[in-house]
């Protein structure tokens, strides 16, 4: 079952008989609408490369965010984001009050990261695309999230539920996040590349 749609299967017997509409999914239709992003069970999550050998790994605990996923229009599905810069955790509050300073997120001058969607697409089975703008420290890029859709439910307190899982992967550097530190071995210190995660829970509004 999909959300943001699936392909027209319709075939046109002649050049120039119209093509006949596809017929709306009732599972699809069923689940549009909007939605609100459960923070509580969801997930904000992004990977960077340490010292040329490892990863370190963090998240933020602060967000809040929108969906609104419509079945006969997919392209009309969108999705917000607004994430509270100083919640980021890495597990070291060393790392993360660096993280917060004016070498990388400038939390104070730039208190929230923002996504505001463009578009959606469905690309077969359960697996769909949304790009959209990336807001860091001021700078604004477009960026393109490949998403998994995990299905629907109604939960024991009667909310209804869908759950995505999305990875992307970004250059800092496009958005100004530029401070490192050369290694004596060679290399840098942190990567370039970050890899973002997303677990999304989210509930219907009434």
């Amino acid at each position: 079952m999909g959300i943001f749609g699936r392909k027209n299967d319709s075939v046109t017997t002649t050049a120039t008989a119209p093509e006949a509409p596809a017929a709306v999914n009732p599972d699809l239709a069923a689940l549009t609408g909007d939605y609100t992003i459960d923070p509580a069970h969801s997930t904000l999550g992004f990977t960077a490369r340490h010292a040329m050998v490892t990863n370190v790994k963090g998240r933020f605990t602060e967000f809040t965010g929108t969906l609104h996923l419509d079945g006969a229009d997919p392209a009309a599905s969108t999705a917000t984001l607004d994430i509270a810069m100083d919640s980021i955790d890495t597990g070291s509050a060393d790392r993360d009050g660096h993280l917060k300073s004016a070498d990388f997120f400038k939390t104070e001058e730039f208190p929230s990261m923002t996504f505001r969607s463009t578009e959606a697409e469905a690309l077969g089975g359960d697996d769909y695309r949304i790009t959209g703008d990336l807001t860091i420290l001021g700078v604004t890029k477009p960026v393109t999230i490949d998403l998994e859709f995990n299905g629907a439910a109604k939960d024991p307190f009667g909310n209804e539920r869908v759950g995505f899982e999305g990875k992307t992967e970004i250059l800092r550097s496009e958005w100004g996040l530029t401070w490192n530190a050369a290694l004596e071995t060679g290399g840098v210190l942190v990567s370039d590349k970050i890899k973002l995660n997303f677990d999304i829970s989210a509930i219907k509004n009434a």
